[in-house]
């Protein structure tokens, strides 16, 4: 029995580092995209039956049902999410269905978003200190930090949120990084017209929410970017979903997944189709934390409080992620793997000794 433990063991270790010593990775682009709480179950089946004509929650049913309701789950999430089931399953990896055995969860004990975040970007939980969604600045050190201090990443580091927060959670003036968040507009010489453009409009919509901006700016300004300076190391953060949830608008909650996915397909149609990132750029898409199912109206919130919200889900595709589509095995996976994982494809070193975690078990092409 400990001869097949260690065996065991060593396999693993073989298999984890596949995916981030081979050689097809070198000089690879990494695409960090998070959608803030989505839930697994809406990702993995599509509208809820308990709440898509559930009038305490959606507008006008008969629409939401015309859009988004068939009678089969894999039907639904395609309705729903029709570039991760149509194209990204084909192509890559989507981890998370807990029906089928696959299970990403966060360390984190608190389930919401700071903690979450800094989880994801510093490859550990830090509960004594991450309490709070408060503007605090992150006494943790994120990747997108580390990436800029390195002299090969400077000046090559972006990163755009929907969130007003997310400089506190990069901590924007310890790191020297610039972060692009709220209601925040490009900044700086050389502004393309369609920054200029953005700049003008974006003070002109009204805001739905004081801290959260709509996720089209923050796409167009992180698409804007890319086209123009070509960074190496990209987090966008989407913000609606979270926030329509909050709300209790499951209508507004499905219709901006299902236009997420159209702006992460634009993402990747951009990247196939520019020299600088076509066929060599990685995108790691997750969420912050997950959300409540029951008791039924517990699926607006999320927090230690509420069972479940510490499910999440995790997709992969691009350079070096093997077409295993839909992960249908036993597996367990945590966010905290996603930061030393875009550490070692970056071929950075940390001195910082918080990158603890497992590597992504992922086999390479």
């Amino acid at each position: 029995m400990k001869k097949a433990s260690i065996l065991l063991a060593l396999l693993s270790s073989v298999l984890v580092g596949s995916f981030c010593n081979a050689q097809n990775l070198k000089d690879t682009k990494v695409i960090l995209i998070t959608l803030d709480g989505l839930r697994w179950q809406e990702l993995f089946t599509g509208a809820d039956s308990l709440l898509v004509a559930n009038a305490e929650y959606v507008n006008d049913t008969t629409d939401l049902k015309k859009r988004f309701w068939q009678s089969k789950p894999n039907e639904r999430r395609e309705a729903l999410m029709p570039f991760f089931w149509n194209e990204v399953q084909k192509m890559g990896q989507i981890h998370g269905n807990r029906s089928l055995g696959s299970k990403v969860d966060l360390t984190n004990k608190m389930w919401f978003s700071y903690p979450g975040y800094n989880e994801i970007l510093t490859g550990r939980a830090d509960d004594a200190r991450i309490d709070s969604n408060d503007k605090i600045p992150n006494p943790n050190t994120t990747i997108l930090e580390i990436a800029n201090n390195d002299s090969k990443y400077k000046g090559k580091v972006a990163a755009f949120g929907s969130w007003d927060v997310f400089p506190y959670i990069v901590n924007e003036e310890r790191s020297g990084l610039p972060v692009n968040a709220g209601y925040e507009m490009a900044k700086g010489p050389n502004l393309t017209e369609r920054e200029k453009f953005l700049n003008e409009l974006q003070p002109t919509i009204p805001g739905r929410w004081p801290s959260v901006r709509f996720d089209a700016f923050t796409h167009q300004y992180a698409l804007e970017k890319m086209k123009k300076n070509h960074p190496e190391l990209v987090y966008i953060s989407y913000g609606e979903t979270d926030d329509f949830a909050h709300d209790g608008e499951y209508d507004s909650y499905l219709k901006s997944a299902h236009n997420t996915d159209a702006l992460i397909k634009e993402v990747w149609e951009f990247t196939q189709n520019d020299s600088f990132y076509a066929d060599n750029t990685l995108f790691i898409i997750t969420t912050d934390h997950g959300r409540g199912t029951e008791p039924l109206e517990t699926w607006k919130g999320h927090g230690s409080d509420v069972k479940g919200a510490g499910g999440v889900w995790m997709v992969l595709f691009g350079k070096g992620i093997s077409p295993k589509g839909e992960i249908s095995e036993n597996e367990q996976l945590h966010s905290n793997q996603i930061a030393p994982t875009i550490l070692k494809v970056l071929n950075i070193n940390s001195d910082t000794g918080q990158m603890k975690a497992k590597l992504l078990p992922i086999a390479t092409k």
